[in-house]
């Protein structure tokens, strides 16, 4: 058994506490290949990322695993499986994102693929972060939604999300995710990002939408913790160095306020 990366939820905690932003690449095992996996990565070298999260709502490849490695072999960011599915748990990773569907009501992505993982996931050595998972309408029907057969959260009202991130919070879930889904045709609010933000102390994750700096810039500005950016960087790698260069402006002034 392998040892994760240490305390990566340690990690998170203390760049909220101390204001610092991170940004996290989203790799979907179906949408990208060996040659373009390594030119990301070749990016990432150029433009530091803090987290590679691996996964989708379908994977239907089964390269998953391979993919993982690679990112291995040529980095040393961390690497989260965002799995959908039991079934997605494969690959040397250094933790994974135990996502809890709360803003559905199906049992399956409540609790019910997380009861038939449980005995892998316990002997698998990752770090296991237990995620309240929140899908937002963006615009029209993602796959997430249609995956999971649950509606999405109102994308105007952020009073909804924010009581069902308490209730995660309650409940003993670590990180909260807001999400666009894949694909979005609009990033989840900024009224809803500060909503749920002021709700509940947990690390804040938002991704879905995210295809321009200023996009970046107002989810961070509301309280994103962390951005999560992937189709774009499939369609327009160069973007990666505008979404970095967008949180390093907040670290930076971040840095200055605690000196």
């Amino acid at each position: 058994m392998r040892p994760p990366v240490p305390l990566l939820y340690d990690a998170l905690c203390t760049g909220r506490q101390r204001g610092r932003k991170a940004v996290a690449v989203l790799l979907d095992p179906d949408n990208i290949t060996e040659t373009s996996l390594l030119h990301v990565l070749s990016l990432a070298a150029i433009h530091p990322v803090d987290y590679f999260f691996v996964g989708g709502s379908l994977v239907l490849s089964s390269h998953q695993a391979a993919l993982i490695a690679l990112i291995k072999a040529h980095s040393t960011v961390p690497v989260l499986l965002f799995p959908s599915h039991s079934l997605h748990l494969d690959g040397p990773a250094d933790g994974l994102l135990l996502l809890s569907l709360i803003s559905g009501r199906n049992p399956e992505f409540l609790i019910g693929q997380h009861v038939v993982a449980a005995p892998r996931l316990r002997a698998s050595g990752l770090e296991l972060l237990s995620t309240g998972y929140m899908l937002v309408d963006s615009g029209h029907p993602t796959t997430a939604s249609y995956v999971s057969g649950t509606a999405p959260l109102p994308h105007d009202k952020p009073t909804i999300a924010a009581c069902t991130a308490l209730a995660g919070e309650q409940l003993g879930l670590k990180l909260m995710y807001l999400d666009g889904g894949s694909g979005a045709r609009n990033p989840v609010s900024g009224a809803m990002i500060k909503a749920v933000r002021e709700a509940v102390s947990t690390p804040l994750i938002v991704g879905g939408g995210l295809n321009t700096g200023e996009k970046v810039y107002a989810a961070l500005a509301a309280g994103a913790d962390v951005v999560v950016v992937g189709n774009h960087i499939e369609a327009e790698p160069a973007f990666l160095a505008e979404v970095v260069r967008v949180v390093a402006s907040f670290n930076t002034v971040a840095a200055v306020d605690i000196a």
